[in-house]
């Protein structure tokens, strides 16, 4: 199979074929192509974030570096040109190089190219998106993006996708000006987006909510808070280090308080993002399976915007347990915050 895109012009009444390419239009792969994607990943993926651009791997500069909303990252590969086959070796060896890179680095990568962390970025792009229960970089994605393709390489690409489930597409663009001097991107892909979605369907996990407290006995309580904050989660780590410490000292913590405490510790470099992480933080408050953290501390809702809590507040009679559990944590050396 060999996938072909052709494009008419209606004009007076009648079809006109448009002709044309990149080059031709004196259009560059890297100032032109590269530039638009970055500007709107909507043109070859509904479901990507971009946190990066021309990212250095061990194989060579990534032209572009996403995340989708599954949390997988998405190497894509842009040729001005056709795709050859090679061209999916290539982005393999930059997939096999990405697949080791933690959250850290790729928050790194994010910041540098974005202004702004992993976290923030990404509860922006997909504000459904449960960040705190998303494996990230638990697999990934390869998108080739050409302007037609070797029939090897659709094959490839077909064989490896059906047979295999492997995350790989190729996106084949056709660059035309119009009569009127207007420029125009069409698109097709050689697995069609609806394979692709019944591909990631199965990866769709929602996590009920409840403002239910649980009734756990001293010594389960006390374990199920041992373990929860020694993950290393993104929003257990900033419960254990800020709000749990705020609570124990003041017993009610109000969530404007609590953003400009992550400003203070150098946990956010920004109220906009600590305001990111507070509403994290408010979502595992939120998660049904969370009720043991519901057990030990309440929240009131904002008087003026009721979705957020606008206020938390330790129950006095586990003051005296949370603050063992910390010192416990704390002392065991168990809280390191893990890469995910």
């Amino acid at each position: 199979m060999s996938t072909e895109i052709q494009v008419w012009q209606v004009s007076d009444g009648r079809l006109q074929p448009l002709e044309g390419g990149l080059a031709e239009a004196g259009r560059r792969e890297y100032e032109d192509l590269e530039a638009w994607i970055a500007s709107n990943p909507a043109i070859i993926g509904r479901d990507i974030a971009i946190i990066g651009r021309q990212v250095p791997t061990k194989g060579g500069p990534l032209d572009l570096l996403g995340i989708d909303s599954h949390g997988d990252t998405v190497v894509i590969e842009l040729k001005r040109d056709r795709l050859p086959r090679e061209a999916l070796a290539q982005a393999i060896d930059y997939a096999s190089d990405v697949a080791a890179w933690g959250a850290d680095r790729l928050s790194e990568i994010c910041r540098g190219y974005t202004g702004r962390s992993l976290e923030e970025h990404l509860a922006e792009a997909f504000p459904d998106m449960d960040l705190e229960n998303t494996t990230i970089n638990g697999s990934q994605r390869i998108l080739l993006v050409g302007f037609g393709a070797d029939p090897a390489l659709e094959r490839m690409i077909d064989w490896l996708s059906e047979s295999y489930g492997v995350g790989v597409n190729a996106i084949l663009l056709r660059y035309v000006r119009t009569s009127n001097g207007d420029e125009l991107l069409v698109r097709a892909a050689v697995v069609s987006e609806e394979a692709e979605q019944q591909r990631t369907e199965r990866k769709k996990l929602r996590w009920p909510a409840s403002d239910v407290p649980g009734t756990y006995p001293i010594d389960e309580l006390r374990q199920k808070l041992r373990q929860y904050l020694s993950a290393g989660l993104w929003s257990s780590e900033r419960i254990r280090k800020v709000l749990i410490p705020l609570l124990l000292q003041h017993g009610r913590v109000e969530r404007e308080r609590l953003v400009d405490e992550l400003v203070r510790q150098g946990m956010a470099q920004s109220s906009g993002e600590a305001g990111t992480y507070v509403g994290l933080i408010s979502s595992q408050m939120s998660l049904a399976k969370n009720d043991f953290l519901r057990q030990v501390i309440g929240y009131e809702n904002h008087p003026q915007y009721p979705w957020l809590k606008g206020v938390y507040f330790v129950r006095d009679e586990y003051r005296d347990l949370l603050s063992e559990v910390l010192r416990e944590v704390e002392s065991s050396g168990q809280a390191a915050p893990q890469e995910a």
